[in-house]
């Protein structure tokens, strides 16, 4: 089958994108390849992008209530989820209350979006 389309990027909304990108930037290793004032993509050079855009209304989800639901989250896969775990809250991440699983651990980025340190 051939394809519709092509993926750019996976998009999280958010207050402060620069901000949101810098801390995602340090986590990951990538490097800005897109800056406006309401949008920011980065990249670590191969096919995946992480983009992030300014969103006047912004509220953080509320996770695990249904109150405001998550929609999304990230798995970021890690060789040591102690020692990355310590890395992301001293870049800004808060480490969730609520752990359901034995192979992942649940944050918070600064914005608010949980996503996941996840054993390889």
């Amino acid at each position: 089958m051939s394809e519709i389309a092509r993926m750019y990027a996976v998009v999280l909304d958010c207050p402060d994108p620069q901000a949101l990108a810098a801390f995602y930037s340090a986590v990951l290793g990538w490097k800005v390849v897109d800056d406006r004032p309401d949008w920011v993509t980065i990249s670590g050079g191969g096919d995946y992008k992480l983009s992030f855009q300014h969103a006047e209304d912004f509220r953080a989800p509320v996770w695990p209530s249904s109150d405001h639901p998550q929609q999304m989250h990230l798995d970021l896969v890690v060789d040591d989820r102690e020692k990355s775990g310590a890395q992301v809250v001293a870049l800004g991440a808060v480490q969730h209350s609520h752990q359901p699983g034995r192979d992942f651990t649940v944050y918070l980025d600064p914005a608010g979006h949980p996503f996941c340190l996840c054993d390889d």
